[in-house]
């Protein structure tokens, strides 16, 4: 049995957690992508740090309404509750926000984001799986991983309490090896973001690249439901989370279809000057 334990520790009287440190490391990561691909094409490289504040600030709130809206006002104050589609949403809306203030076409703002976002959604799991959670269900795989003071632990009643079948004869207490869902997602959009980093430079119109991104994190997350230890599952075998998967999918095959011929827009004064504009 691998253990994995949260990665925290003090600072004089301030606590750093792993999860704190890894979020703020895929902000980062988001934002060099962003700006690198926009050096590429000659933009100015004001906007990137634009979009990162929208994504930071809209993400964070976006994924604790998420999560409260979920499991009542009481979770307002759970440190780990935060759901990605409510970050996703929320953050989305961040940075349409930016855009709009800055006067850049929303196009070249999904064109810049949609790499960056299946690099810094990778990073952002690793602080899910240093701090135990988002794991899968009970596993025997000579990978799986038990989380004794994860969030919650890998116990047999967490675990019951998920939805997953555990014999009777199992005391409630015992710790149990469950799939790494977290890591799992790493591994997938790492993947997505390779293929997206390559597909930037297709011909293709502007802003069709966020569709493909839509699709690939809308397939993976749907994978990936099927072996989380999940107790959201309000609609027969599906969860929340892949009901919205579907949406997405829909929704990035639409984004797709219809910017795919449609050329390169002009990207506007902002992107080429920035603040000097």
């Amino acid at each position: 049995m691998i253990n994995a334990y949260p990665l925290q520790f003090n600072i004089g009287s301030i606590e750093v957690t792993g999860f704190g440190l890894l979020m703020m490391l895929a902000f980062l990561t988001a934002a060099w992508i962003a700006d690198t691909e926009g050096k590429r094409l000659g933009f100015a490289s004001d906007y990137a740090g634009d979009m990162v504040m929208g994504a930071v600030v809209g993400g964070i709130v976006g994924a604790k309404l998420w999560y409260v809206a979920l499991y009542g006002p009481g979770a307002l104050f759970d440190r780990s509750g935060l759901v990605w589609y409510g970050g996703f949403v929320g953050g989305t809306l961040g940075v349409i926000f930016m855009g709009w203030w800055r006067k850049v076409p929303i196009r070249w703002t999904m064109h810049l984001m949609a790499p960056a976002l299946a690099a810094g959604y990778a990073v952002g799991r690793v602080g899910c799986y240093v701090v135990g959670d988002d794991y899968g269900r009970p596993s025997t795989l000579p990978w799986a991983v038990a989380f004794p003071e994860g969030a919650p632990a890998t116990t047999a009643a967490a675990l019951r309490n998920f939805g997953a079948v555990i014999p009777d004869s199992v005391a409630p207490g015992t710790i149990l090896s469950v799939h790494p869902t977290q890591l799992y997602e790493v591994g997938l959009m790492l993947i997505a973001f390779a293929v997206l980093w390559r597909w930037r430079l297709s011909p293709r119109g502007t802003g069709w690249l966020f569709g493909a991104y839509l699709v690939f994190a809308g397939i993976e997350r749907f994978l990936v439901e099927i072996l989380r230890a999940k107790d959201d599952r309000f609609f027969g075998a599906l969860t929340i989370a892949q009901l919205t998967s579907i949406a997405l999918i829909v929704i990035g095959g639409a984004v797709i279809a219809s910017l795919g011929g449609k050329g390169t827009l002009a990207p506007g004064i902002w992107l080429e000057k920035g603040a000097k504009a």
